[in-house]
């Protein structure tokens, strides 16, 4: 199973696309590893610098409508391959969250009032987040204050995530 936890990248934006998590123009490399330094390159947010503020961070906080756009698998691999292995989000596009799954990732939904609870407790400190797998829970802590926050997570999706991904899985039971 992959960690879920540890410093907390926010990216206080909706509708970030999978072009802007991975650019197509790279959609060539031979392997997914190739893709890890153009991770969110062109994603344009005040003060962002993707080589500067993607490096040590396991996670990711965000707003509505993460991985829109292009249905492509690129997308996941790059944040995997970044060592970013959560994404918490009001909703995400269907497919991208899917494919966080099948790479034994997560992608966990929250309410819109809970993640602007998050971004205005934690947002410009250095958080991190504590994932409890088991009960269903993330922990947040920055700047001296903690706050937990409850998701829901599937049968299927849950075994997908313990095993590491959909290949793991597919190996263990078939």
């Amino acid at each position: 199973m992959k960690n879920f936890n540890g410093k907390i990248l926010f990216l206080d934006r909706s509708d970030i696309n999978t072009d802007e998590i991975i650019p197509a123009r790279y959609l060539t490399e031979s392997t997914k590893e190739a893709l890890k330094p153009y991770c969110l390159e062109d994603l344009s947010l005040p003060g962002f610098d993707p080589k500067r503020d993607v490096a040590n961070k396991c996670a990711i906080v965000t707003r509505a409508n993460f991985g829109c756009g292009s249905s492509r698998e690129h997308a996941p691999w790059v944040l995997e391959y970044n060592d970013i292995n959560l994404v918490l989000a009001e909703n995400f596009a269907r497919i991208f969250r899917q494919n966080m799954y099948n790479c034994g990732m997560l992608a966990i939904e929250l309410t819109a009032d809970e993640l602007e609870d998050i971004f205005s407790t934690f947002s410009g400190a250095e958080a991190e987040v504590e994932t409890d797998l088991e009960k269903c829970i993330v922990r947040i802590s920055g700047s001296g204050k903690v706050k937990e926050y409850s998701f829901t997570l599937g049968e299927f999706d849950r075994a997908l995530v313990e095993a590491g991904g959909w290949v793991a899985y597919a190996d263990k039971k078939y």
